[in-house]
């Protein structure tokens, strides 16, 4: 990584093809400083001595998961689930495509 903890614009240019989003090159750059920073942190982290520290099992002591019956009941019909529905094809809901093939 650069000395200005500032990402490559390769980088950059393939984690916002991943995330399929359009960035205009000052967002690419206030990007790349911006996850460069975060990742300075993590590596000041890890130099940490943790070696004397015990493992949390959770932050608050006592806690408990409060979980509810699992009773089988009725469900939707598929008109029921549809009636709302602003797109809808033979029977189930339509979204766009998000995948290019």
């Amino acid at each position: 990584m650069p000395k200005n903890n500032e990402l490559s614009k390769d980088t950059i240019d393939h984690i916002s093809k991943l995330a399929l989003l359009e960035l205009s090159e000052e967002e690419k750059e206030k990007l790349a400083k911006e996850i460069g920073d975060i990742l300075s942190y993590f590596k000041k982290l890890d130099n940490l001595d943790t070696s004397n520290i015990k493992p949390m099992t959770h932050p608050i002591e006592d806690l408990k998961n409060v979980f509810r019956e699992d009773i089988p009941r009725e469900s939707l019909s598929p008109e029921e689930a549809l009636k709302n529905a602003k797109h809808k094809k033979d029977g189930f809901f339509k979204a766009p495509r998000i995948l290019k093939e």
